[in-house]
């Protein structure tokens, strides 16, 4: 009917009675343009439909995006607390009572004074030649004084703690090919304290809330909490960065919305009389999170310049070499630590997810950092390690199909293995992780089930889910 319609509008419009014999077009003529016509329509067609997959897609990832991030505030930038039931954990808290004078700033009303002239400053930041502006002003001068001189145990420690975390940070920042000045974020969430905890339950390095978390696929139960893991957790940043980023078009506002949420910052923005740069709304802004970006400039410029000011990396104790072990089941650190010799510390920090000190492997593929040098060992005595102590620390008992763990029960069947596969179609709006919340499991068995190799999904495609 539509082609038709379109035929008949072309032959109306070319006919002599209207436009005269000098325009009178042949009927090859016609066809040609109906053709043409026709195939712009479609064309047409196809870009309202890639617009409304698009507005639905951005309106899905904006619901991802708000929520509990407005009510979080950065663990780095607040009075946090830290576990102490590893030795890393006592250093983060003996430290900060040595350094506490950083949180005691106002840094609205504060004004910093340096003996470094503002055009040395000004150079210097050009210098850094950051794929994000780094624009040069009081405020970003103010916070740039900050982390450069009024705190250098303070930056000490987080430049100790870089050698190991900041290398993990830009893997996965590349992957998601994402500006690498965004592993300062994690400065400025949690000092690099991959067990910080703000007074609203913000978790980790990255300062997850926990429906943020969930959203993003981070496992959280009662023996895991990807929260605390260095690498996962990086890996979900990225990808609610990369999402922010596309909601907000700009750095500094994407950038800002991971400490307060997109809608903070769409109300900032409307407040500015739709302005989207990052100085027009700043006033708008609530005010943790105006500190916020010129926070992140002043830390990468403390790091960037740290040998002209003196600042030194305090050594740690953690090993640059790490190697993966694969553990499909329930380990103990202790069974590790006392028949392999490597410290509980070394063990809790290196798996800080696990804050039970077990790996629950009975449940599905599971991980186990260790020193390089303890690799070979392990794999060599893996079945004495597993039996080691076994009885004590473990029980046969089953309830409900659940091993009893130390008292709490814990899966002993594979995802899907005691289930019933269920095909579901993917929907516009849809992410994995409204997917895996919606079928009760997590992003990592979906992707495991499916051999999918990234998180993107396209209309109409086709997953395997396991409904048990």
């Amino acid at each position: 009917m539509k082609k038709t319609l379109v035929f008949l509008l072309v032959i109306i419009l070319s006919t002599p009675l209207l436009a005269g014999p000098q325009n009178y077009k042949s009927r090859k003529k016609l066809l040609k343009e109906n053709a043409e016509l026709l195939q712009r329509i479609e064309q047409l067609e196809a870009e309202l439909e890639a617009f409304r997959t698009d507005a639905a897609e951005r309106a899905a990832i904006e619901t991802e995006l708000s929520g509990e991030n407005e009510n979080k505030v950065a663990a780095a930038l607040e009075d946090y607390t830290s576990s102490t039931d590893t030795l890393l954990g006592q250093w983060y808290m003996h430290r900060r009572s040595r350094s506490s004078a950083r949180e005691q700033y106002n840094m609205d009303s504060v004004r910093f004074t340096t003996d470094v002239p503002d055009s040395v400053l000004m150079q210097r930041l050009t210098a850094m030649n950051s794929f994000i502006t780094l624009p040069y002003n009081e405020t970003v001068k103010n916070y740039m004084i900050l982390y450069s001189e009024k705190m250098p145990r303070k930056m000490g420690e987080m430049m100790g703690l870089s050698e190991y975390y900041m290398p993990i940070f830009e893997e996965t920042l590349r992957r998601y090919d994402l500006p690498e000045e965004l592993k300062y974020l994690a400065v400025i969430e949690s000092a690099l304290n991959p067990r910080a905890e703000s007074r609203v339950g913000a978790l980790g390095q990255w300062q997850f809330m926990y429906r943020t978390a969930k959203s993003y696929g981070l496992r959280i139960d009662s023996f895991v909490d990807e929260r605390m893991d260095p690498i996962l957790a990086v890996d979900a940043a990225a990808r609610y960065l990369r999402d922010a980023y596309r909601i907000f078009q700009d750095w500094p506002l994407a950038i800002s919305s991971y400490n307060c949420g997109s809608g903070n910052v769409n109300k900032a923005i409307k407040r500015a009389g739709g302005k989207t740069d990052f100085w027009d709304v700043y006033e708008y802004l609530p005010r943790e999170t105006r500190g916020y970006v010129p926070a992140m400039v002043g830390a990468m410029y403390a790091f960037r310049y740290a040998s002209e000011y003196g600042l030194v990396a305090e050594p740690m104790s953690m090993p640059i070499y790490v190697d993966t072990i694969h553990v499909h089941r329930n380990l103990h650190f202790a069974q590790v630590s006392e028949l392999l010799g490597i410290p509980m510390d070394d063990l809790r920090d290196l798996n800080p997810q696990y804050h039970k000190d077990i790996v629950p492997g009975a449940s599905g593929d599971e991980i186990l950092r260790l020193p390089f040098n303890y690799t070979s060992p392990f794999l060599d005595l893996a079945d004495s390690v597993y039996n080691y102590r076994k009885a004590e620390l473990f029980t046969d008992a089953v309830k409900d199909g659940r091993a009893v763990v130390s008292g709490r029960p814990v899966a002993t069947s594979r995802p899907g293995s005691t289930g019933q596969w269920v095909i579901y179609k993917v929907k516009s709006g849809d992410t994995l992780g409204k997917i895996a919340r919606r079928n009760h499991c997590t992003v990592k068995q979906l992707m495991n089930w499916n051999k999918l190799k990234n998180d993107r999904l396209s209309i109409g495609q086709k997953l395997k889910v396991s409904r048990k």
